[in-house]
């Protein structure tokens, strides 16, 4: 859990242990969070800092999906609505990014954490976008769970401009879409019916796991209660509603 700009991060409850346990039993896993403000290096290093086991392989964002989709659609100059977060993983497989000024050609806009957005950066994205570019949005969640509450997320509101304006809807990289979790089923090495999906978000993690027919399980430390779940449509409720990840640890086989 962290603020709005994911800093100021503690383990929720049980997190430490049953990361942990599952490394003890050999069971691979990897963390997705939705943001864009850090690398996915620098958020595996922050994780690393308050006690997480984990590689820099484990982590994953909507940056690497992207990297992921964009490497096989042959996207290869983009305009980025965001940090260094978005763009550095972008820049590391070769994807050139493209400054929002003026009349520009791209072969994708992709929007994230972007509360700089201006009127300019709106300009130059729609004429992007008019001149054949697809518009991608790392996440289309209104919120976001934080220490502070709910946050407004800011992808939405800015792919909702620049639709507003050229008519064209985005596709997401991030959760819940299939590009996402099909990034976490090749890092993972397993087909994605095989996940299990654990999250705080039904909109975002059941969602996801829903249409990969994958195992979703929901924990109840996010923006909804446990008894939320019984009011989701099918596509959006879990398998499984915990109070927290502490419990998954109840679920684990024995360990050899």
């Amino acid at each position: 859990m962290g603020d709005r700009r994911n800093h100021g991060l503690t383990p929720l409850p049980g997190a430490l242990e049953i990361t942990a346990a599952l490394t003890a039993r050999g069971l691979p896993w990897v963390t997705f969070p939705n943001g864009t403000t850090r690398t996915p290096e620098a958020y595996a290093e922050t994780l690393r800092r308050i006690g997480f086991d984990l590689s820099d392989d484990a982590m994953l964002t909507p940056a690497t999906s992207a990297v992921d989709h964009f490497l096989a659609t042959g996207h290869r100059r983009v305009l980025v609505l965001d940090g260094d977060g978005l763009k550095e993983p972008l820049r590391q497989a070769g994807i050139e990014i493209v400054a929002p000024k003026g009349k520009l050609e791209a072969d994708a806009v992709l929007a994230g954490w972007y509360r700089e957005f201006t009127m300019d950066d709106l300009e130059a994205a729609c004429h992007a976008v008019f001149g054949g570019a697809t518009l991608y949005s790392s996440s289309q969640s209104v919120f976001f769970a934080s220490a502070d509450g709910r946050t407004l997320g800011t992808s939405r509101a800015i792919c909702a401009m620049i639709t507003s304006v050229t008519g064209v809807t985005e596709q997401v990289v991030g959760k819940p879409s299939l590009t996402g979790m099909r990034c976490a089923a090749r890092r993972l090495a397993v087909d994605p019916h095989h996940l299990a999906v654990v999250g705080d978000d039904p909109e975002l993690e059941m969602a996801m796991a829903r249409r990969a027919d994958a195992l979703g399980i929901a924990v109840a430390t996010g923006i909804h209660t446990a008894d939320h779940s019984t009011t989701l449509p099918l596509e959006q409720r879990p398998h499984l509603t915990i109070d927290g990840v502490g419990r998954l640890i109840d679920f684990l086989p024995a360990a050899a």
